[in-house]
Formats: structure tokens, sequence, C-alpha cells
């Protein structure tokens, strides 16, 4: 089976940020990804700007998956966004539960991720390969893990093709949980999610907010680099190359870049995986 490689994207805020995107697009596009994806705001919050975003990188040729999130949505508001999506061409979907905005009480008429996949489905039959989001170290809302293996396991029953992973850094917890979602019968394909190191300190901040870990000797090393940024963007390089490189010899079905809208480091990562 032929391995997926892909990139995401945010929806920019900015004229200035629209332009950036498309430079990224471009740069990224030479690298012949799978997909491109776009994420999608709290609540729908960005909802509008991921339509615009997916619409543009559709017309220039490129494959678009759309993230869409149920959590403050209503099941006409999806059915009208689909519709949107399906008249576009676009065939793959990321479907999540979403964050509930702070201030907003009512989640809407979806409560979890599985509840939007079964209504993509009945919506729309196979029109859509749809991938839904795995967390190796478990969802930091998860009960326990073996709910948050039964969540998963929700998902997929309800007709996810495909999984993207939260980012991670301990290969041990990928293989982990690819193995106990194969001893629960999950046999669908779950590509690791890649998040390059732009910023220690803003990825620490980021982590520690979505509960993915850092490992101890990569935050110590961080700080004995300190303020040198070459040295940071070496050590960050060859942390992600490496745990790419032991991902793809251990079977991973492809990796998932989460770019931040900047093509250098995901393109850098590539091209020491020889992927070019």
């Amino acid at each position: 089976m032929s391995k997926t490689f892909s990139f995401e994207f945010f929806p920019p805020q900015t004229p200035e940020g629209i332009e950036k995107l498309r430079a990224t697009r471009r740069d990224l596009a030479l690298l012949k990804p799978a997909f491109f994806s776009c994420t999608f705001g709290a609540g729908g919050s960005t909802r509008d700007r991921t339509l615009d975003t997916v619409l543009e990188m559709q017309a220039e040729g490129h494959s678009a998956a759309p993230h869409l999130s149920c959590v403050g949505s209503t099941r006409d508001n999806i059915r009208a966004v689909l519709a949107q999506y399906r008249e576009a061409g676009i065939k793959r979907i990321v479907a999540l539960r979403g964050d509930l905005p702070s201030g907003m009480a009512d989640p809407g008429e979806f409560r979890y991720a599985n509840e939007l996949v079964e209504f993509i489905r009945v919506e729309t039959g196979d029109w859509f390969h749809i991938e839904v989001a795995a967390y190796p170290e478990f969802h930091p809302q998860a009960k326990n893990a073996r709910d948050d293996l039964l969540n998963f396991k929700r998902k997929i029953d309800a007709g996810a093709n495909s999984a993207i992973t939260q980012y991670f850094y301990n290969i041990d917890a990928y293989v982990r949980f690819v193995d106990d979602c194969r001893a629960l019968g999950i046999n669908t394909p779950i590509i690791p999610g890649i998040m390059p190191i732009a910023s220690f300190t803003k990825l620490a901040r980021f982590s520690d907010a979505c509960g993915a870990e850092i490992p101890r000797w990569i935050r110590k090393k961080f700080e004995s680099i300190g303020d040198d940024a070459d040295s940071a963007r070496a050590f960050g390089l060859d942390v992600v190359t490496g745990l790419c490189e032991q991902l793809l010899a251990k079977g991973a079905p492809g990796l998932h870049f989460y770019t931040l809208n900047q093509a250098g480091l995901s393109t850098a990562v590539w091209r020491k995986l020889g992927l070019t």
C-alpha cells in the first residue's frame, strides 16, 4: 500500500497572511503531497475563511481536505457546507468534534465526532474519504486510556476511512496506540501527525495546552541551547527527522505535517527523509 503524505494549514486572517499561504502552498506543492488540509476554528469561528481557503486550493488543482467540527453546529449548516464542498469536487473531509469556545454554552446538535461522521455518511454516502483524529497519548479530556480507545473505535465504526494523530515525540506512544487499536479490531490507517519545531518556547506552551508530551531529554537539550537559533533549528530538525524515519521504518502509513503555514521546516524534513 502506498504511503500518504500531506500538509496542514490554518485559514489566514489578513491579506498578508493569504499571500503568505499562497507562497507556502506553491513551495509545498512541488513535493506532490496527497492533499492539503485546512483547519476549522473552535465553534466554527473560521467557517467562512476555511471554506474560502479550501475552495481556492481546490481551484488551484490541489486536493483539499477541509476540517469540519461539529461543536456549535446544526445539521442544517453542516448539510449546507457538505453540499458546497461536494459541488466544488472536494472528496476528503477531516471530521472533528472541535472545541467549544469560551462563553459558548450550547454545543449544538452534535456532541461527539462519531455523530458527525455518521451524519456525513448518511447525507453523502461514500462521496467523502473521512479522516478523524487519534490521540496516541490520549485525549486530555478522556477519563482513562480504555475510554479514549473506545471513543476512537466509535468514530471508525461510524464510517471513518483513516485517522491522523495529534503530534507526539515519543514513538512508543504511537506504536502502543496502534497495537491497542489492532487488538480492538481497528484496521484503518493511523497516520502520524508531525509537528516541526520552529520555536521551542511556543511548542512547549502549545503542548502543555493540548496534552502532547515533550520528552524530558528534548526539553533539556533545548534549554542548554538557549538563544542560539541556528543550533535550535538544527536540533529540532534532527529530532523530527529521526522520529519520521523510525515511524516509516515501523510501517506508519504516511506522515501528516502541521506546517503552521510555513514551508521551510516541513520541506527540510521531507528532503532529509529522501521523499522527493
